[in-house]
């Protein structure tokens, strides 16, 4: 994407013709950096509280209402991020959708708090996890795009903690330390995404309009 000198406004010019980013783009990735920081911010604060004060009934009540925050935040990132993939951008949402509709079942219908429930059950995985897939998309698309760091490592690292859950195989001391390094890259990426440039996150607008215009005529 190259941008093109205009006495009005940034001209661009894209894949499949030239295009001007809007107050209301900006507006939109502003939006979606703000989801993941109070998603990322609920999800760090949720596990150190749990890690440095344990699984005491204080604790994990809190966690229910912090999840409940990650959840929320999450889904306005995943209904303003840009992705040139409709169908993987409507996948995304239907996983965070799948997740926090299991969450809410779960929390309503079992007696203990949500976390505890699901720690002590490895198999509500198949339902809760739908989410942290949808915001392992999240962390694959930003490696893809802008070859952080940090997702590198968060891309792999979700579904091995998840996964080695799931199957019993990681010892609890090893769960407790990719939960630490989770928690704290998620919290550099959504910081790092504060201070990136605007349109990195909007892309080449041209290639939505032409993707746009090509399904309408299929």
């Amino acid at each position: 994407m190259t941008q093109l000198q205009s006495s009005e406004l940034e001209v661009y010019e894209g894949q499949f013709g030239k295009f001007t980013i809007t107050q209301s783009d900006r507006t939109g990735v502003i939006i979606y950096r703000a989801g993941l920081l109070v998603a990322a911010l609920s999800f760090s604060i949720a596990t150190w509280l749990i890690l440095l004060q344990g699984s005491t009934p204080t604790v994990l009540t809190a966690l229910t209402g912090f999840y409940a925050v990650f959840c929320l935040a999450l889904g306005v990132s995943l209904f303003t991020i840009h992705i040139y993939l409709a169908v993987l951008h409507r996948a995304l949402q239907v996983f965070w959708g799948i997740g926090v509709v299991t969450a809410i079942v779960l929390a309503v219908k079992t007696p203990e708090p949500l976390a505890l429930y699901v720690y002590n059950h490895p198999a509500t995985i198949f339902g809760v996890g739908f989410t942290f897939a949808a915001l392992t998309g999240i962390y694959f698309k930003e490696a893809f795009c802008f070859n952080r760091l940090e997702t590198k490592f968060l891309t792999p690292l979700v579904p091995m903690l998840l996964l080695g859950h799931l199957t019993g195989v990681l010892p609890l001391a090893w769960e407790q330390v990719l939960l630490g390094i989770w928690a704290v890259l998620f919290l550099v990426f959504a910081l790092r995404k504060v201070v990136q440039a605007i349109p990195d996150d909007i892309g080449d607008k041209s290639v939505f309009v032409y993707l746009k215009q090509r399904a309408a005529h299929s």
